[in-house]
C-alpha cells in the first residue's frame, strides 16, 4: 500500500485540494476497473473525459483523484499538468519500480516489430534470461499465455503487468512500443535495456497528422532517455536517429551488422523483410550482452511468428501466405517475399481498416497493383465507416485487374478459386487477429481459418 503523501511527493502537483492522510489500495483510470481504496486518474480519452466520471469513480471506491482541473468531489484531489504523465510515474512508483530489476528490450517502429519482438524473445530464452513477453499478439508472464487489447498497454496496467512478471519469476522481457504508447506517455519511466528501430513508413496518420510527428513519438523514445539503442539505417527515417544518436549499434543497408552477420545461421523465417527483423534481434542481444552462439540458436529456433507470413497448407498445389501487412509498404514487402514461393502469379486479397489513416488507402492498392498480378480488394475491419467506401479509395489506386468482394471469406474463397499450380495467395491486413470489427460488433473471424475452410471445400 502507497500513500497519498508519498503520491504527493512523487508527483509534485501544483496544487492539493483536500489534502487528509489517505492509504491507496490500488491505481486505476477505467470506473469499470476500480477496486475500494484506488486513486482515480482522469484521462482526458478520445470519447469520454475521465473528469466527468469522477463522481462515479467516487462511488465506486475512489479515495482521491488525480485531476488536470479541479471538480466537484468530497475526496482529496492532486492537480497536475498532465494526468497521462502523472499515471505513468505513480504507476512506476505504486509498482516498486519494476524495470530497475527486469530487464526491457523493447521494440519499436512501423513493420516488423512483433517478429523482432519474437526473436528477441527466444534470444532472451536461449541465453537463460527467464524473458516474459509483451505486445500486439498476446503477453507471456511467468510462461502463461495473455491475450492483449494494445500493443503496448496504458501505464497502470503496463507497470502492473512488470511487476507480475518479477513476481511469477522472469527477469527480462521482450516487448513492443508503439508510437501511440509514446504520444500518450504510457512508456515513461520504463527502463530499456536495448531499443530496436525497425523503420518508419506511413501509417497512423489518423491519429499522429503528419509523418513527422509520426517520427517525433519514435524518436522521443532514443533521445529523451537515449537507452541502449539499436537503429535500422537501411530506413531513412533510422538514418536521421542515427545522425543523432552516433553511439547506436546500426544494422540494415549500410549498419554496422549486415546480412553476413546472419552467416551460418538457419533461420527459419522466410522473406528479405525477415533478414533486418533477424538482424534487429542480433544487435539488441549484442547489446544486452549476450554471446554471439546464443542469440544464433534463439533466431534458429523461431519457426514462425503466428500471422506473420504464416504459410497456410491443406495440401494445395499453391502457396497461401496470411499476413498482417496493413501499410503500403509492407504490402510490397510480402508481396516481393511470396513471389519468391512460387513460379506462377501472385493472388492477393487485402483491404484497409476503417476509422484509420485513410491517405494511406489509395497507396496500399497501388502497392498491390505494382507487387501482385491480380488484386482482390475486400473489407478489412471497417469499424465505424461503410466497407464500401474504404474499398473506393483502395480502388481507387489500382491498376491491371482487379477484383472487388466486400465479404471477406468470400474473397478468400475466391482467391482459392482462382489460384493454379505454382500460384501463391496472399491474405494482407488482419494476421493473427481471431475478429472482424464493424461499428457495433465484433465477429469472430480469422484469416488463417477462413483459408483453411476454402482450401478444404475446394478439394471437395
Amino acid at each position: 500500500m502507497m500513500t497519498l503523501e508519498r503520491v504527493v511527493a512523487v508527483l509534485e502537483p501544483t496544487d492539493v485540494l483536500g489534502r487528509a492522510p489517505v492509504g491507496l489500495r490500488d491505481l486505476a483510470y477505467d470506473t469499470r476497473a476500480l477496486s475500494q481504496g484506488s486513486l482515480f486518474f482522469c484521462v482526458r480519452g478520445a470519447h469520454v473525459d475521465g473528469h466527468d466520471l469522477a463522481g462515479e469513480a467516487i462511488e465506486r471506491g475512489a479515495v482521491a483523484l488525480v485531476v488536470e482541473h479541479p471538480v466537484e468531489a468530497r475526496v482529496p484531489q492532486l492537480v497536475v499538468p498532465s494526468t497521462r504523465a502523472a499515471m505513468a510515474v505513480a504507476a512506476d512508483e505504486f509498482f516498486g519500480r519494476p524495470t530497475e530489476e527486469l530487464q526491457v528490450a523493447g521494440v519499436t517502429g512501423t513493420n516488423g516489430k512483433t517478429t523482432t519482438a519474437f526473436l528477441l524473445f527466444a534470444i532472451l530464452a536461449a541465453a537463460g534470461r527467464r524473458p516474459g513477453l509483451l505486445g500486439t499478439i498476446e503477453a507471456r508472464v511467468g510462461g502463461e499465455r495473455r491475450g492483449v487489447v494494445h500493443t503496448t498497454p496504458e501505464a497502470i496496467d503496463l507497470q502492473r503487468t512488470f511487476r507480475e512478471m518479477l513476481d511469477a519469476g522472469d527477469r527480462s522481457v521482450a516487448m513492443e512500443a508503439s508510437s501511440h504508447a509514446s504520444t500518450m506517455r504510457r512508456l515513461d519511466r520504463v527502463r530499456f535495456a536495448a531499443l530496436v528501430f525497425t523503420n518508419l513508413t506511413q501509417d497512423h496518420l489518423d491519429f499522429h497528422g503528419s509523418m513527422d510527428e509520426y517520427f517525433e513519438a519514435k524518436r522521443r523514445l532514443f533521445l529523451e532517455t537515449r537507452p541502449p539503442a539499436a537503429i535500422n539505417v537501411g530506413n531513412p527515417y533510422g538514418r536521421r536517429l542515427a545522425d543523432e544518436r552516433p553511439d547506436a549499434l546500426t544494422f540494415g543497408d549500410g549498419g554496422e551488422l549486415g546480412p553476413e552477420a546472419l552467416e551460418g545461421i538457419d533461420l527459419k523465417l522466410r522473406g528479405r523483410f525477415n533478414i533486418d527483423n533477424a538482424l534487429g534481434a542480433f544487435a539488441a542481444g549484442r547489446l544486452l550482452g549476450i554471446d554471439d552462439d546464443a542469440i544464433a540458436r534463439g533466431l534458429e529456433s523461431v519457426r514462425g511468428v503466428p500471422g506473420r507470413f504464416e504459410s497456410i497448407d491443406e495440401g494445395q498445389p499453391f502457396a497461401v501466405i496470411v499476413d498482417y501487412a496493413h501499410t503500403p509498404d509492407a504490402l510490397a514487402n510480402v508481396l516481393r517475399a511470396a513471389r519468391g514461393l512460387g513460379e506462377g502469379r501472385v493472388i492477393c486479397v487485402f483491404g484497409a481498416g476503417g476509422d484509420r489513416d485513410r491517405e494511406k488507402r489509395p497507396q496500399m492498392g497501388r502497392a498491390v497493383s505494382e507487387n501482385a498480378d491480380v488484386a482482390i480488394v475486400t473489407s478489412d475491419n471497417p469499424r465505424s465507416e461503410d466497407p464500401r467506401a474504404i474499398i473506393d479509395a483502395v480502388v481507387a489506386g489500382t491498376s491491371g485487374e482487379v477484383e472487388v468482394e466486400s465479404d471477406r471469406a468470400a474473397a478468400i474463397a475466391r482467391a482459392v478459386e482462382l489460384a493454379r499450380d505454382g500460384d501463391v495467395v496472399v491474405i494482407a491486413g488482419k494476421g493473427h487477429e481471431p475478429g472482424q470489427q464493424f461499428a457495433d460488433r465484433t465477429l469472430p473471424f480469422d484469416d488463417r481459418e477462413a483459408a483453411r475452410d476454402a482450401l478444404r471445400k475446394a478439394r471437395t
